[in-house]
């Protein structure tokens, strides 16, 4: 650096002593622990952020555990939180044959997931939100994020803002495109009096196609559905739905026949 003018040479040291400070005001805001709780981030010791360097300046950038404690905050908001201890593999009943098929599809469907959904559908009380709970679980653990959705709840208010682009965009787009997906109770209806179910209105199908269409046509967001109708009444309210839905779960649909003795909460 001999053909460098000393002036320069003094800006460039000054230049990297700045750099040099910079960085270890980051490794030490790296390695300041947060308070956030519900989840613990080694990565970001629970600040939800992580700390770079670009020339002088220090920038935060969201830590993907935020996700995680996303995901924790809609199940805590949905309902399901307490279930998740209580409901899972180890506290599922297989003390009946479907009941120890619809527990190993479960197991085997958390790492043979991918183009692939899960369905449990059928008899009320047969465990059916339990094994999907318990999938949910196992998806936590692996650190991916999970939105539960009851279906009756959910669609009563995106059906409401429908024609509000911006509000019906903020609630649809999270349920397209969150990592797992549990649909509850899908096309929930009441009875029509002679023992079968109405069928859901055009608005109803509408969600479920928008919703499920853009889950069918990204395989690597794994969704998981239970619900009291099979599949063949499923493409019976809607072909295009039931379709995709029978086509992602060939190899991971369980159906329980109806029958109390198999309604658990009667016990």
């Amino acid at each position: 650096m001999a053909h460098i003018p000393e002036s320069a040479k003094k800006k460039y040291r000054n230049m990297e002593k700045c750099s040099n400070l910079t960085q270890r005001e980051c490794d030490v805001m790296n390695a300041t622990p947060g308070n956030l709780k519900d989840y613990d981030c080694p990565d970001c010791l629970n600040r939800g952020c992580i700390y770079h360097t670009d020339g002088d300046y220090i920038i935060a950038k969201e830590c993907h555990c935020m996700d995680m404690r996303r995901s924790i905050k809609n199940i805590e908001r949905s309902g399901i939180k307490g279930l998740l201890k209580q409901c899972t593999f180890q506290n599922f009943a297989t003390s009946e044959p479907w009941q120890e098929k619809m527990e190993s599809k479960a197991q085997r469907f958390i790492t043979d997931h991918q183009n692939k959904w899960f369905y449990a559908g059928g008899q009320v009380g047969c465990g059916k939100t339990h094994i999907c709970t318990a999938i949910c679980g196992e998806f936590l653990k692996q650190s991916k994020a999970v939105r539960y959705m009851l279906w009756r709840d959910e669609v009563v208010k995106l059906k409401a803002v429908v024609n509000d682009d911006t509000e019906y965009a903020r609630l649809i787009n999270p349920l397209k495109s969150a990592p797992v997906l549990y649909v509850d109770d899908f096309f929930k209806t009441s009875d029509t009096g002679d023992g079968q179910k109405k069928k859901p209105t055009q608005g109803d199908i509408n969600v479920a196609f928008e919703i499920l269409n853009y889950r069918y046509i990204n395989p690597n967001l794994i969704t998981i559905i239970s619900s009291e109708r099979s599949i063949d009444d499923l493409i019976d309210c809607d072909e295009a739905v039931g379709s995709r839905i029978y086509q992602r779960t060939k190899n991971y649909c369980c159906y329980i026949g109806t029958g109390k003795n198999r309604n658990y909460r009667l016990r």
